[in-house]
């Protein structure tokens, strides 16, 4: 069995990726970048969503820098929307915590399935965007 909310159809990613620097756009594309980096696959058996954070973070330490700079770019679209300094501090702080966890070998490949720090970041965004841009909200069905 598995859950369709979690598959990914190319087409629709695409579409979803828009281009401009209105928060429609952010909105549209960190929830797009947030899904495939923590649940863009379904582990067969646990019925556990992966993504291509804990997929690269297999690789010992470039594996963890690479999935740091693919979290890294949630940071930089929150930084363009204006958040705040104390907001992006705790944005860098996941990603740094979960780039930290990673180095730790067995350990940092476990710990991306409980931690997921661009889940986490995109929640911060989110909040913001809905406080400051309430017409970019959108309902899940």
């Amino acid at each position: 069995m598995t859950n369709n909310a979690t598959r990914i159809d190319p087409a629709t990613l695409a579409s979803s990726l828009a281009i401009g620097q209105d928060p429609a756009s952010v909105r549209a594309r960190v929830e797009a970048l947030e899904r495939i980096l923590e649940r863009a696959f379904m582990v067969p058996g646990i019925n556990r969503p992966i993504g291509l954070d804990a997929i690269v973070g297999l690789i010992p330490v470039v594996g963890d820098l690479i999935g740091a700079l693919m979290g890294s770019w949630l940071v930089w679209e929150a930084r363009n929307l204006g958040m705040s300094k104390f907001q992006l501090a705790r944005m860098m702080g996941n990603v740094g915590f979960d780039a930290a966890l990673g180095l730790v070998p067995f350990v940092g490949d476990a710990a991306d399935f409980m931690f997921r720090s661009n889940t986490r970041n995109l929640r911060i965004i989110k909040r913001h965007l809905d406080k400051h841009h309430p017409s970019t909200v959108t309902l899940a069905g």
